[in-house]
């Protein structure tokens, strides 16, 4: 008996989509593996409230958690109520924008695949130069906030669309305002996909280094201000691993930190859609 056609294509399929999911599992659990296991050699509570000594071979981190959260903090809420308008606009669901629309959503797009040192000499001459903030922690949030809004905006967009025209159009016969509509209808609605949007934008503005080196700076003293220049965990760890010698057990240990930071924000994320399912479907 001849075997199908089409049967030995479906089966060709799921050989080659599980050999993939597999070996994107395992590239994840051997790079958990390596970190963990250099990490708890040395894990101790002192890491995370002692200021680095000795060009960060010895001591914490403190100082560097500190620049880390206050960048993340102004990164956010200036480029997630921006995405988030532009994305009600370039949806088209409530203003027709026409051949203005598809421009600025070309633009986006292309800006979403500009490489991110590119945004960090951006930073540096429209931040920390024409507008005088410096090498500081004002200027690599800033800065981060530009370079994630491209990515931000594409999702909060797709996140839109997906909204039914049945939804709109109800809300319409109801006479509501498009203010009711978008914040009391459609963007609780879209609850999973905003969180998700914002735990991408997250991930992707604590792994930034390159846009940082040229705004933010190397300086690992506590910040006083966000006009101090100030060390992201990211740049700590390139810094031990490149530049110090013997800063490899500072650089497992900041990067074990770095990956539990991203572990509990897409937990975070994870119980905030749960609690979200919960309330909406009962379960």
């Amino acid at each position: 008996m001849r075997p199908n056609p089409q049967q030995l294509n479906k089966a060709a399929i799921w050989i080659i989509c599980g050999l993939s999911g597999y070996l994107m599992i395992s590239i994840f659990i051997w790079i958990y593996y390596d970190i963990l296991m250099e990490s708890f050699k040395h894990l101790d509570i002192a890491f995370f409230i002692e200021s680095p000594e000795n060009a960060g071979r010895a001591g914490g981190i403190k100082p560097i958690l500190m620049s880390t959260l206050l960048i993340l903090a102004i990164c956010l809420a200036v480029s997630f109520p921006l995405a988030l308008g532009t994305a009600v606009v370039l949806s088209g669901q409530f203003i027709p924008l026409g051949s203005f629309g598809r421009v600025i959503h070309q633009a986006v797009l292309v800006l979403a695949g500009v490489p991110s040192v590119v945004f960090g000499l951006f930073g540096n001459v429209l931040f920390c130069q024409y507008l005088g903030f410096g090498y500081s922690i004002l200027s690599g949030g800033l800065t981060l906030a530009c370079m994630i809004l491209p990515l931000s905006i594409k999702l909060l967009e797709d996140s839109l669309r997906s909204v039914p025209s049945e939804t709109l159009l109800s809300s319409k016969a109801l006479g509501l305002s498009y203010y009711s509509t978008i914040f009391r209808i459609i963007l609780p609605s879209i609850t999973p996909q905003l969180t998700a949007a914002f735990i991408l934008s997250i991930g992707r503005a604590m792994a930034e280094t390159a846009a940082l080196l040229f705004t933010s700076g190397y300086v690992m003293r506590e910040p006083s201000s966000i006009f101090d220049s100030g060390r992201t965990l990211s740049i700590h760890i390139f810094d031990l691993s490149m530049n110090v010698s013997g800063g490899d057990r500072n650089a497992y240990l900041t990067a074990f930190t770095l990956l539990i930071g991203l572990l509990l924000v897409n937990l975070i994320g994870h119980g905030i859609n749960r609690t979200w399912r919960y309330f909406q479907y009962g379960h």
